[in-house]
Parts: C-alpha cells; sequence; structure tokens
C-alpha cells in the first residue's frame, strides 16, 4: 500500500525536480562523459557542453518567467525540452562514432534520463497552464458585472 505523502512546495526554481535531475545529468556529462571526448577529440564538443547545461538554465528562465510573460515562459520551457531531444541526439552519435571506446550503458542511462524528464518537463509546461486557465477563470469571477 502506499502512503500519501505531500509534496514539498516549490518555492524557486531550485525545488522543481525537472531543473534538479537535468543539473544532475549536465554534472554526470561534465564528470564522466566530457573527458572521454576531449581525450577522442570529439568534433562537436563545445555544442554538446553547451546544451547539457542549457537545459536547466531554460528551465529557471521558464520558471522564473511564466507570471510575468506566460507565452514566453512556456516558449522558454519548450527550449529545454528540446535541449532534451538534442543531448539524447549527441548521447546517441558519440555512442555510433565511439561505441567501442566508450561505456555505451552510461550513454543509453543518460538518453534514458533524458527522454523522461522531456516528458516531466512536458507535464510541468501542462500543469503551467492549468492553473493560469484557474487563475483567469477565478479573475473573470471576481469581476464586477462578470
Amino acid at each position: 500500500m502506499f502512503k500519501f505523502r505531500p509534496k514539498k512546495p516549490i518555492r524557486s526554481f531550485r525545488d522543481l525536480e525537472v531543473y534538479q535531475k537535468t543539473l544532475d545529468c549536465a554534472v554526470v556529462y561534465s564528470t564522466d562523459v566530457k573527458p572521454k571526448l576531449i581525450q577522442l577529440k570529439y568534433d562537436l564538443l563545445e555544442g554538446m557542453t553547451n546544451c547539457a547545461l542549457s537545459i536547466p538554465l531554460y528551465i529557471a528562465e521558464a520558471h522564473g518567467m511564466r507570471f510575468s510573460d506566460f507565452k514566453v515562459a512556456v516558449a522558454t520551457l519548450e527550449k529545454g525540452m528540446l535541449g532534451c531531444n538534442k543531448m539524447i541526439v549527441y548521447l546517441e552519435q558519440v555512442k555510433g562514432i565511439y561505441g567501442k571506446q566508450f561505456i555505451t550503458d552510461l550513454l543509453d542511462e543518460l538518453s534514458g534520463r533524458y527522454m523522461d524528464l522531456r516528458g516531466k518537463m512536458f507535464r510541468l509546461e501542462k500543469s503551467w497552464q492549468k492553473f493560469r486557465q484557474a487563475d483567469q477563470n477565478l479573475a473573470k469571477l471576481k469581476r464586477p458585472g462578470a
């Protein structure tokens, strides 16, 4: 039987699970994948590194903008989802090029984490939209003459 545990309130972007886990992925990339790619002189290293760190950055930006400019916040969160897709492509390319010289289980595991996180970001976006709609409906009810 599952016990109900209320979720910890979100006070900042640092409380978001998608932020924490994408930052974890960026750290794993930087400590376990990047050094080996430097040794192998991987051509797309800079792009891959920028992509890995941009994902948690997009989440932080989106969270900060969601009340001031909701459309831009959603677009920024979608950039984070695109970043997850790009990291999966980078990781699969590395596996294809250097498969025999690399621990492919690590690349597969990291790709899987990015795929799961992309889905979680999509659900976060949907929850933001749901709460925004509820706030707009509440505002309509509070308006005199509405």
